[in-house]
């Protein structure tokens, strides 16, 4: 039997005889919230966790401020008017032996709030129930977190050499558009030769992401109170008139997607979406009055190459077409803002090394090649693969209710994807750089 053969195998048993503890950390890491909560968030106690598990497992670890990065707030894809305020950012490092390729294993530790929906379970208790774990960050993305810390211990326990350099992060502010820790990841100088995202692909190899554009659209209409003429109307006929276009706006968005080849299978590539519709206060503790304004969310997504440019081009032009065929409809001009960066879509090609070798890994690990697509959303992955040219793929476990009540993700699933990304890691490491 060779010797890789035997390692590789090693390895596999490894995850296998520890299962447990590869459970055990994700737990551990859903019970300490790092809800996002911008401008501000609460990650600073989940990095003292993973810092403290990298340096245990013999990486050489910074824990660093966003503020200490030169060139951070200048750069171009820097987005203003967050604060980082005891949210640093992670990175460990394993140095190489020599003459190998290098490895990034990145995470956004970072999750929504817990949110005003009920939860059947508290979501930050890491609760267990027929094979699944539960709770805020579960599934996007502390399964992948856990999954990274876990490769990084297995390669520590077994005392394998790599011969390149292995990077092991964990970012700040990736929910709701943040990319700025992603960002200063890059400009701290942690760079490497691949990356593997470890977002819930649902165990699919996913080299190509959705674009997202937010915008909020304010109606309003004057309005004298309940005994006024206009009691009858208020803000429902141009609400009722702007939500009867969006889908005017959503075949135009169709027809002007450029084609994808991760996308290709689907009926609909770039979905136009209501996220809220809002009038004000509800409940008995609120005077009766007509309602003279709503805000509206609304979320449209974009194909890889498309430009940011285009995208608004198209919305504003629809915009305005909608409000000239009603004009009286509107007698207040419309406020659009645009609260969250524009995230672009991004892919790399679907037969790079990074894509080939980690699929071929998934297959021995999964007894079939997995499904090589596109991930349904946008993420910071375009940050690696358009802004400093480093190849990069998204490859986690599954679950369900991300960004909702009662969060899950599939604990068969998280092992599954810690065997292959840790048999990936080591002969990605530990192989040359090729031409």
């Amino acid at each position: 039997m060779p010797a890789d053969t035997m390692v590789e195998k090693e390895l596999i048993r490894y995850v296998d005889a520890r299962r447990d503890h590869l459970i055990a950390t994700l737990q551990a890491l859903v019970r300490i919230p790092s809800e996002n909560t911008p401008p501000t968030g609460a990650e600073g106690d989940c990095q003292r966790y993973c810092e403290a598990y990298l340096r245990s497992a013999g990486f050489a670890t910074d824990l660093y401020e966003l503020s200490e990065v030169p060139d951070l707030t200048s750069h171009p894809l820097f987005f203003p008017g967050r604060d980082y305020t005891g949210r640093p950012n992670l990175a460990a490092r394993l140095r190489g032996t020599g003459g190998g390729r290098s490895l990034i294993l990145s995470g956004h530790i970072d999750t929504v709030p817990r949110g005003t929906l009920s939860w059947t379970r508290d979501p930050f208790s890491g609760a267990i129930e027929n094979g699944r774990l539960y709770g805020r960050g579960s599934n996007d993305m502390k399964a992948g977190i856990a999954t990274n810390l876990f490769v990084a211990r297995a390669l520590h326990d077994l005392g394998l050499p790599l011969r390149g350099d292995l990077v092991v992060e964990s970012v700040v502010d990736e929910e709701f558009g943040g990319v700025n820790g992603t960002l200063a990841g890059r400009l701290r100088g942690y760079l490497a030769d691949a990356a593997v995202v470890s977002e819930p692909s649902f165990l699919r190899i996913c080299p190509a992401q959705r674009g997202g554009r937010t915008a909020h659209i304010l109606l309003e209409v004057p309005n004298e109170g309940i005994l006024s003429d206009g009691m009858d109307s208020g803000i429902a006929a141009p609400l009722a008139w702007l939500l009867s276009q969006i889908p005017v706006f959503a075949e135009r968005r169709r027809a002007a997607a450029p084609p994808h080849f991760a996308y290709a299978p689907l009926t609909n590539p770039v979905p136009v979406s209501v996220l809220k519709i809002h009038t004000g206060p509800w409940g008995t503790s609120e005077p009766m009055a007509t309602a003279t304004s709503c805000r509206i969310e609304l979320y449209w997504q974009a194909m890889p190459g498309e430009s940011l440019a285009d995208i608004d081009e198209q919305f504003h032009a629809w915009l305005d077409e909608t409000v000239r065929a009603r004009a009286g409809l509107f007698p207040v001009p419309l406020k659009v803002e645009f609260p969250i960066r524009w995230l672009p879509g991004s892919s790399c090609l679907p037969d790079a090394p990074l894509v080939r070798e980690l699929s071929a890994c998934a297959a021995e690990v999964l007894g079939a090649p997995p499904p090589v697509a596109g991930i349904e959303g946008p993420c910071d992955m375009y940050v690696f693969q358009q802004h400093f040219g480093i190849p990069a793929v998204l490859w986690g476990a599954r679950g369900s209710n991300t960004h909702l009540a009662d969060e899950f993700v599939e604990l068969d699933t998280v092992v599954d994807a810690a065997r292959a990304l840790l048999l990936f890691t080591y002969r990605w490491c530990s192989s040359e750089p090729r031409g």
